[in-house]
């Protein structure tokens, strides 16, 4: 009687994954992010998703004061198994400006995931985990239903305050109150 063969997952740490980037074993083009020890593909962007965050982060960049950075398409230090890539991140600004370390809950003012196919995995997958994380605030911009989700009160099981903003009307992040945007100007 032969053996079974049963394929098992490797779980693999933060520590792991950046180690993997920094000796070139992934590269820029992989496209990928670690989420809960698995590496998982990003969804490819489309012209919806580019010309969306594109204005979202060209309109925050201009309104947000000087003790905040706008970070777009760079890695969080969520938890020791977790590295997620979001779309847009309003950062606290600091001494060095992560160069030395990527950002973790703690230095997020904001976050934001643009959704034009990736709408259930963002809120399915992604926004629990940064309920969990203590991400303060997360926005998700909704680019085929034309409106903001936004999530605030984050706890171990998920956040405590939900909203939705559509055209014509105005929002700001809690932690940049000066940022402030009209939903229907960041939309095709």
């Amino acid at each position: 009687m032969s053996a079974v063969f049963m394929p098992s997952r490797t779980q693999i740490s933060v520590e792991r994954f950046q180690t993997m980037i920094e000796r070139g074993v992934l590269l820029q083009d992989d496209r990928v992010e670690l989420i809960k020890g698995e590496m998982i593909d990003r969804a490819p962007i489309g012209s919806r998703h580019a010309f969306t965050l594109t204005e979202l982060g060209m309109r925050l960049t201009r309104a947000v004061s000087e003790g905040v950075r706008v970070a777009i398409q760079c890695p969080l230090v969520l938890s020791e198994d977790s590295q997620p890539e979001p779309d847009l991140m309003l950062l606290r600004d600091k001494v060095g400006k992560y160069a030395d370390a990527l950002p973790t809950p703690a230095d997020v003012v904001l976050m934001v995931e643009v959704s034009d196919t990736s709408i259930d995995y963002d809120r399915g997958t992604k926004l629990p985990l940064y309920a969990e994380g203590g991400v303060p605030e997360v926005w998700i911009v909704n680019v085929r239903e034309r409106r903001i989700e936004v999530y605030q009160q984050p706890g171990t099981k998920g956040y405590g305050f939900r909203r939705e903003c559509k055209s014509g009307e105005r929002l700001a992040p809690s932690g940049a109150p000066e940022a402030v945007l009209n939903v229907a100007d960041v939309f095709p």
